[in-house]
């Protein structure tokens, strides 16, 4: 049978030099953490489970249990309207719920109209979009591209304003929601949505070409994907999804059924697999950094891989199909 390191070495062939993975593999309350450089000298395996990434859209699962940790507290429904939470109108009375933004069943674009990536700064696309702007969308300039609740269509800005409204609705920063929420329950302690607050080594983020990119800064829209986490809090964010905490449990149900082989929790994309297998997915990608986690509740098995390969590399998609790898590996020994 092909090792672990094979499987790893094999599908990073493509990437330049200076690209570097950061893998943990977990069953049941075990976890193994496996590091990947390619240097000018070769390919080479380090320890890296504390080196800090960008996690891109796995925010938007952290985002989500955020929701999901206020609606157990009574704090707020999964079916109660976020215009009654925000300070500003939604033009035409819009009626969006909490759910709707967590599952992509809004309605809403991918990103509001006012926000062009074309005459942003490519190498930090979000980092100017702020409330102001994003009140204005609101106000004046939403479009929904269908009924909310009837389409499932992916839309960084739905997940953006969840974490936004949430913020609204308990007085909060993201970054304290997530830390209370998430991070000091789980003893996560590297992981968080304020760069200056990153306290180890973070892992440069690279072009096709090995040289170094800008990070991202996604302002008001953080909760679409500006995390930044090491593998070693990740393994242990798995582990609370697969000891099915309440607030794990409740973003695990379907909320929405796309095919029959793809549903929606809250945040997470459920995959149905062969043999009635179920995954737990989501990924992410900025310029610098793509990622992915799956997880596989029946086995009590997962993988997250942290990257630095930029989300435009052509082969970006190797993450996925790693992680995919490295989970059917563990599950077929």
């Amino acid at each position: 049978m092909i090792s672990i390191e094979d499987i790893i070495v094999a599908s990073t062939d493509s990437y330049p030099v200076n690209t570097q993975l950061a893998i943990a593999l977990v069953e049941g309350n075990e976890t193994k953490f496996v590091g990947f450089v390619k240097t000018d000298d070769g390919d080479k395996f380090v320890d890296n489970r504390d080196k800090v990434f960008e996690i891109g859209s796995v925010s938007k699962v952290f985002t989500s249990i955020i929701l999901s940790s206020l609606v157990m507290d009574g704090k707020i429904s999964l079916h109660d309207y976020i215009q009654d939470h925000l300070n500003v109108k939604l033009a035409d009375g819009q009626a969006i719920t909490f759910q709707h933004l967590a599952n992509h069943t809004s309605g809403l674009p991918r990103l509001p109209s006012n926000l062009n990536l074309f005459t942003t700064d490519p190498s930090n696309p979000y980092k100017d979009y702020d409330e102001g702007l994003l009140n204005k969308y609101l106000q004046s300039k939403i479009s929904l591209e269908q009924a909310p609740g009837s389409v499932y269509a992916y839309s960084n800005l739905g997940a953006g304003l969840l974490g936004h409204t949430m913020g609204k609705l308990t007085n909060q920063s993201y970054e304290s929601l997530l830390q209370e929420r998430i991070c000091s329950k789980y003893l996560m302690t590297n992981t968080t949505s304020n760069r200056k607050e990153v306290k180890t080594p973070l892992v440069k983020g690279v072009n096709h070409r090995g040289a170094e990119v800008s990070q991202w800064d996604f302002n008001v829209l953080v909760g679409a994907g500006g995390i930044l986490s090491t593998v070693e809090d990740l393994g242990k964010f798995v582990i609370a999804q697969l000891e099915n905490h309440e607030e794990m449990a409740l973003a695990h149900r379907t909320t929405f059924t796309v095919s029959d082989k793809l549903s929606l929790g809250l945040g997470w994309h459920i995959l149905q697999k062969e043999e009635g297998r179920q995954w737990l997915w989501h990924n992410g990608g900025t310029g610098g950094y793509t990622s992915s986690m799956t997880i596989e509740q029946e086995s009590r098995t997962a993988v997250v891989v942290l990257s630095n390969v930029s989300a435009f590399h052509k082969d970006s998609g190797n993450i996925d199909k790693l992680c995919f790898d490295l989970l059917n590996s563990i599950n077929n020994r």
